[in-house]
């Protein structure tokens, strides 16, 4: 049993701080253009509506692979992400593409479901064709102090994942304080994830520049102690390119180049992906440099 109460206090004011110094901090974009189509690349393209049906999801599928045919340079998306019932449909989409299927699962979004019910959720949707989950973790036992029923709960769907990449999603929104944030992303890179993620987008506490610094310092720190590459995926109220381009900067400054790259940074949106072709196509079209706000 591991004890994950010692984290260190961090001040959430000082987070803030460096937060703004390194957005504040000069940035080579004399290729937006390429950035912009580079953050499309690492999109997961999501649809998560107790409305979505069959034909919505092949719509979307079919969308997330053909991006490259618009030209400009442009990638397909890195993935499509649906509920477990829908992974399936979304599979037979893709098929012959890279473009993975990623499903959310164990009891999405609350996770206040036992754990035999979110394990066989998982393995459903693995079952049903996903190469990656999305899971959230039990935010009120962590409030508690059951830090190692986390781990646990969050070992035992990454076993039952298989070859299928975890993304555990901490819902930074309802963790309160910054050493919270740091005290979960530890809990889940011990439990084995792959990524770990901000939020499911289904509260009003959403991805933010702050809770980013604090996931992106703990996976450093990680890796540096280890040697295993964590992932990264800000998700929730990430509808505009300089949104985005904030948390790549936040990524690269903080872990390096190695990281700008679709198997270690993701981005959860569903709006996101129209936004950036716009502004890609229009820095192609005009070799323009983009406004002050996208610098």
């Amino acid at each position: 049993m591991t004890d994950f109460s010692h984290t260190p206090v961090i001040d959430d004011h000082d987070i803030s701080r460096r937060v703004a110094a390194i957005l504040q901090q000069p940035y080579d974009m004399s290729d937006p253009a390429a950035v912009y189509a580079l953050i499309l690349g690492m999109l997961d393209l999501t649809t998560l509506e107790g409305a979505d049906t069959d034909e919505k999801v092949r719509d979307m599928c079919m969308k997330a692979r053909s991006f490259h045919s618009l030209g400009m340079g442009l990638p397909d998306v890195a993935a499509v992400c649906v509920y477990p019932t829908l992974a399936g449909v979304a599979r037979k989409a893709l098929a012959g593409s890279d473009v993975r299927v990623a499903a959310v699962a164990g009891a999405f979004p609350a996770g206040q479901s036992p754990l035999y019910v979110k394990v066989s959720e998982v393995s459903y949707a693995v079952d049903q064709g996903a190469e990656e989950i999305d899971m959230v973790i039990s935010r009120g036992k962590f409030l508690q102090g059951e830090y190692n029923l986390v781990f646990d709960e969050i070992a035992a769907i990454r076993e039952v994942c298989g070859q299928a990449h975890l993304k555990v999603i901490l819902e930074t929104g309802e963790l309160l304080t910054a050493t919270n944030i740091r005290r979960a992303s530890e809990i889940a890179m011990e439990a084995g994830a792959h990524f770990i993620k901000t939020s499911t987008g289904k509260i009003a506490g959403v991805a933010t520049p702050d809770g980013a610094l604090v996931m992106l310092e703990a996976i450093r720190e990680y890796h540096g102690r280890t040697g295993r590459m964590v992932g990264f995926k800000p998700a929730g109220g990430i509808a505009t390119p300089e949104t985005a381009l904030q948390y790549y900067r936040l990524t690269g400054s903080i872990l390096g180049s190695a990281w700008l790259h679709k198997d270690y940074l993701r981005f959860g949106a569903s709006r996101l992906a129209d936004a950036l072709v716009v502004v890609v196509e229009t820095l192609r079209a005009t070799s323009l440099q983009p406004p002050p706000s996208y610098r």
